[in-house]
């Protein structure tokens, strides 16, 4: 029921009528509740490198950072994500003017949304897609107009864009093209062929991108390539990363925008309104982190690898239909083999089913009947408790009782 006024108005601003509690805060709840798996939200179960926290608790002691730290981040954070954008792309930013720090990816987002857009602007998302892109462009009063990545019957990417259908997506209104790639929760990595007709569009149309790129460094198929790298793209391109999902440290919440001087000014207009700054002592740490070698990446990639192909092998053997992704560390299934259809249902049955814990795509859709057969699972888990929810999990495949698993708990 909608809270009202004694004038009978809605207390919640109608742009965000439509928006409650997220479904990550619902199935998390469900999982603790009923003692289940928790491979819904994504998250690891183990903290990130024992170098990096303990750069943070020297940061912590020594006193850097623990009162407010400067407006576009510490200048060792910003020094250090541009050299990371020169060593793995080849991309040269200016750390003073073209690096901004926030609080994780997700504000990133909103300050760019709340920045770029007039209300009326049209935003062009690919769908499905992680739910914070539909309240940001609530907020910043722009529409979404969204764009379906649809499961792919042949060989090569589980998903892929319709470049003609994104072609004719765009409209007079059209402000901007909000991408994701890696993509959650589908784990399809745009293609080269993919983003170069994207940015050919965004030159043609004059349109802005904003492109996440949380999963950058989690490609276990093809690569990731920062479109901003592409032809044309630099001077209409703000990126956005994070260090959560490479460094295992989601709850420190250090994000970072690249852009040319005046994109990132703008960003930063709005950013500067939001938290102002966060993080102090964590992006010092970051700024280590970002410097460690080669083998680091390579080993969180591979290590996330065995994982996917653990689960996506389970998760075939009891009956779902799977879409082994190319990046991020989730897995979208399809759960009618099952003798299923309705995904939201399905997730929430599923705990007292099996004592496991997903998320319905159905959330990530504008549309959601598009989603509604679709459920996500995320491997970000360590290796023992993933073996177990395959065995749980095989309590749904055929010659299974039905619906009558006890949950055992289990710390996740």
């Amino acid at each position: 029921m909608t809270a009202m006024t004694s004038t009978g108005r809605p207390l919640l601003n109608r742009r965000l009528a439509g928006f409650g509690t997220t479904v990550f805060a619902e199935m998390s709840a469900l999982a603790v509740r009923t003692g289940s798996i928790n491979l819904g939200q994504g998250f690891p179960d183990t903290d990130g490198p024992e170098q990096v926290r303990e750069a943070a608790v020297r940061a912590l002691r020594e006193g850097r950072g623990n009162q407010y730290p400067p407006g576009p981040g510490v200048p060792e954070l910003r020094t250090a994500i541009a050299g990371h954008q020169r060593r793995f792309y080849g991309l040269e930013y200016d750390p003073d003017t073209e690096v901004l720090v926030t609080a994780g990816a997700t504000e990133a987002i909103a300050a760019a949304l709340l920045a770029l857009l007039e209300p009326g602007d049209e935003v062009i998302a690919l769908e499905p897609y992680y739910d914070s892109y539909a309240a940001c462009v609530a907020m910043a009063g722009g529409t979404r107009v969204p764009v379906t990545l649809r499961p792919s019957s042949g060989p090569g990417p589980a998903y892929r864009l319709d470049l003609d259908e994104l072609r004719d997506a765009v409209t007079g209104r059209t402000r901007l093209i909000l991408l994701n790639t890696p993509h959650n929760p589908t784990g399809t990595v745009l293609t080269r062929e993919e983003l170069t007709a994207i940015a050919a569009l965004a030159v043609e149309r004059d349109l802005l991108v904003v492109t996440d790129e949380v999963y950058e460094h989690l490609v276990f198929d093809g690569e990731h390539i920062p479109i901003a790298s592409l032809p044309g793209m630099r001077e209409r391109t703000v990126s956005v990363s994070s260090a959560g999902k490479t460094f295992s440290f989601t709850g420190w919440k250090v994000g970072w925008v690249t852009g040319t001087p005046a994109l990132v000014s703008a960003v930063r207009s709005a950013k500067q309104y939001l938290t102002y700054v966060s993080a102090g002592p964590f992006q010092y740490a970051i700024a280590e982190a970002l410097a460690l070698p080669d083998p680091y990446y390579t080993g969180l990639r591979e290590d996330l690898r065995a994982k996917r192909d653990l689960l996506t092998d389970g998760l075939a053997r009891a009956g779902f239909k799977v879409f082994r992704p190319a990046g991020t560390y989730f897995v979208t299934t399809d759960i009618r083999p099952l003798g299923e259809n309705d995904g939201v249902a399905f997730c929430r049955a599923l705990p007292g089913r099996c004592g496991v814990v997903a998320v319905p795509n159905a959330v990530f859709h504008d549309h959601a009947e598009q989603g509604a057969h679709f459920v996500r699972f995320a491997f970000c888990k360590r290796e023992e408790v993933l073996r177990e929810a395959v065995g749980r999990l095989g309590a749904l495949g055929p010659g299974a009782a039905p619906d009558h698993h006890p949950v055992r708990l289990y710390r996740t």
